[in-house]
């Protein structure tokens, strides 16, 4: 039987504002920067918060975390009341040759049904390293190594979501990718969920503090702002997220934390 609202909603929350405070502060630690934060309200039930950092390294960092509710489920108003929470992630980095990294974990509740969704993939801005993205998919695959077949699944998953059919490419090195995650077991979806929000700055801080300080050249940068338009396009006209918030009636500037600060066609 469904209860709504969850009675571990309180509990999800508290694990992703804890976790978004673990990724605000192992970025200021990379960075001469401090975070800005914003409140802002949703229309029918909770809000959320942007945090956003200019920094010396992070070009533009958001770490956002909402919390949003309303009578009638915007994908499907067959579904009733709704609550969906979550915590998003991007970075579009100074220099080049250090990747962009997205990151994203989130549960939507329903009167009807609840599921989980998130996962992370890392973009390289015209400059792959094949070592970067081989460690950053070893850390997913050792993640979920308890769970067979489930890491092929998943990267199989971000390899098709990820992907930008006028460009005919995928949008960057891929990662882990799921949702509609709801097996039945509440505690088992929970614990996977919680295992692959802990293993991201794993997967990513170890690649930043190598590629923080490379040098690169202007054409270099050329190169990345043009890479950063792909990423636009992809995140405009086909991510998913995006067209929920926009449905649902969020913060068009939480939900657009997601581009990059330049860009160029």
């Amino acid at each position: 039987m469904i209860v709504f609202p969850h009675p571990k909603r309180a509990e999800i929350i508290s694990f992703l504002k804890e976790l978004r405070q673990e990724m605000i502060a192992a970025i200021e630690a990379l960075d001469n920067g401090a975070f800005v934060r914003q409140n802002w309200s949703y229309h029918e039930e909770g809000g959320g918060e942007i945090s956003l950092l200019r920094g010396q390294h992070f070009e533009k960092a958001a770490v956002n975390w909402s919390g949003v509710g309303g009578k009638n489920f915007p994908a499907d108003q067959e579904q009733g009341a709704f609550f969906a929470t979550g915590v998003s992630l991007i970075t579009h980095m100074s220099n080049p040759h250090a990747p962009t990294a997205h990151f994203n974990l989130r549960m939507i509740e329903t009167e009807k049904k609840y599921w989980f969704g998130g996962g992370y993939d890392l973009t390289p801005m015209g400059f792959p390293y094949s070592e970067d993205s081989n460690y950053f998919h070893q850390i997913s695959r050792t993640a979920l190594e308890k769970y067979p077949g489930l890491y092929e699944e998943f990267a199989q998953n971000a390899a098709s979501y990820f992907y930008i059919p006028h460009r005919k490419k995928e949008r960057g090195a891929g990662g882990l990718f799921f949702d509609s995650l709801n097996s039945g077991n509440f505690e088992k979806d929970y614990t996977l969920w919680k295992l692959i929000g802990k293993t991201f700055l794993k997967a990513i801080l170890p690649i930043y503090q190598k590629r923080l300080n490379q040098p690169y050249t202007a054409e270099e940068k050329e190169i990345q702002l043009y890479q950063r338009g792909h990423y636009v396009e992809f995140n405009l006209v086909y991510d998913r997220g995006t067209k929920f918030g926009f449905q649902s009636g969020g913060n068009p500037e939480a939900i657009l934390c997601s581009l990059p600060p330049l860009v160029r066609w």
